[in-house]
């Protein structure tokens, strides 16, 4: 089922019934609409904002899919819109701009509040665009090829849990695909997925097998990708691996750039390898079976990306070091110079349930700032992939800093430990921990080699905003 996209929620509708009601004397200003009504004012601003997530597979613990759901929650609301804690976007839009960026004006926070004080009047027709209103499928649209992977049965008490997952594609022949969109069955407790692509020549593998497999991964387990997931050729040899073609963290939705950037080809038999995919604590018994959307192209790939990461497990170390004493704030500095010119795409910064702030920048060789990304109040909850409206320059020997702040004090309502205790990075399983109670501290950068005209380029498509119901 195709979720529709800005263009379906029907423009017309909404600017001939706000104009219809503007034309009736409502004033509209910096102080929000004075008289608002649902179908008018209200329904507008929740399908935009607060749909995409409130409605069923969405992701939010209720739906908010009829004028009775949400009269039901109006004070809520008014409450949670007015605090900003909703809708969720944690970066600091006076520091930097991305797509997608859900955050309300003050006019539209001021005319919930007036539509709530009022009573909540329905105007002449309220749930027109919400009948519209499709479960979550895709954030990009309908995929051209879904795989599946294997179930997974949550224990209610369980804690982390790891696995190591594949899933296999048979196609005809070579295909180009141009993004690659994991949609977790169970999204309050999937943590996080990396995956990579293992690319198979013809003939490499002749008892090549589509269904999905997984090992847990356990203190007691030997973590062997090759030997358990089957990945070997015939005759022996590791086949091609394309690194990060998707990737998941809670709040992530599928990224789609412009044609031919970040696109790659794959030959007929494929697998996408799930490194280290981890469920977070589950209070409940429940099956999750998450799926991974392809998206073809008939373009070939113009521009590959590349991956930096700075912090745990990345390509600069983090001083002090990542260790966090009990009853203490911490802040903690890593950096890294940039030996080529380069165009950001995306950014994603990435700490535990300690975690603050972050703020990132770069600072050009001729002393020159630029702003990156500013997260003033840090929530795991919410750690998105933000992508520029247009590609950032990196020159040549800039070097990159970001910092965070750690917060391991009973004031931190996320703290994990009562009484507090020390945090740090700690390693096993022949990596860092992934675990929420460990902490982490990373920076990873989505980008290609410079080339000029590189700043005028819009990433924004068609794709990018089809996160709407």
């Amino acid at each position: 089922m195709k979720p529709i996209n800005a263009s379906s929620i029907s423009l017309l509708v909404i600017l001939s019934v706000a104009c219809f009601y503007s034309s009736c004397g409502e004033s509209q200003s910096e102080l929000g609409v004075a008289k608002p009504v649902f179908d008018a004012h209200i329904e507008p601003i929740l399908v935009e904002n607060c749909i995409p997530c409130h409605r069923e597979n969405g992701g939010a613990p209720f739906t908010l899919t009829s004028y009775e759901k949400i009269r039901k929650k109006a004070k809520t609301i008014a409450k949670v819109t007015a605090l900003r804690y909703m809708p969720p976007w944690p970066a600091d839009p006076s520091y930097s701009h991305f797509i997608g960026e859900k955050r309300l004006s003050e006019a539209q926070i001021q005319t919930i509040q007036n539509w709530v004080k009022q009573g909540c009047a329905p105007g002449k027709n309220p749930g027109a665009l919400l009948a519209n209103v499709k479960p979550f499928q895709s954030a990009l649209g309908t995929p051209d090829y879904v795989m599946y992977l294997d179930s997974v049965t949550l224990q209610q008490g369980d804690q982390d849990r790891f696995f190591l997952m594949k899933a296999s594609a048979q196609l005809p022949e070579k295909t180009y695909i141009r993004a690659v969109e994991l949609v977790p069955g169970q999204r309050q407790l999937m943590h996080h997925f990396n995956g990579h692509l293992i690319n198979y020549t013809p003939g490499a593998k002749s008892n090549f097998n589509t269904q999905p497999l997984k090992v847990e991964i356990t203190p007691n387990s030997v973590k062997s990708q090759t030997a358990d997931l089957d990945l070997m050729t015939d005759n022996g040899i590791i086949p091609e691996r394309v690194h990060s073609v998707v990737n998941y963290l809670p709040g992530v939705i599928g990224q789609m750039y412009p044609e031919g950037i970040g696109t790659f080809e794959v030959n007929s038999q494929f697998s996408i390898i799930g490194n280290d995919v981890h469920y977070g604590p589950s209070a409940k018994t429940c099956t999750d079976r998450s799926k991974i959307n392809l998206f073809f192209t008939k373009i070939p790939p113009k521009r590959g990306l590349g991956e930096l990461m700075l912090g745990t497990n990345g390509v600069s170390k983090i001083e002090p070091p990542l260790v966090i004493p009990p009853n203490r704030v911490t802040e903690h500095k890593t950096q890294f110079t940039v030996p080529e010119d380069i165009s950001v795409l995306t950014v994603n910064p990435h700490l535990h349930l300690l975690g603050k702030s972050i703020t990132a920048y770069a600072i050009k060789p001729n002393g020159d700032t630029i702003p990156m990304i500013r997260i003033p109040k840090w929530d795991f909850r919410w750690q998105y992939f933000y992508t520029y409206e247009k590609m950032l320059k990196i020159p040549r020997g800039s070097r990159i800093e970001v910092i965070a702040v750690f917060d391991n004090t009973v004031k931190n309502p996320f703290n994990p430990f009562n009484p507090p205790q020390t945090v740090s990075e700690r390693y096993e399983y022949g990596g860092s921990s992934m675990k929420a109670t460990d902490e982490m501290f990373q920076f990873i950068i989505t980008y290609v080699g410079y080339q000029p005209g590189d700043e005028n380029i819009s990433l924004r498509t068609d794709e990018t905003t089809r996160s709407k119901p």
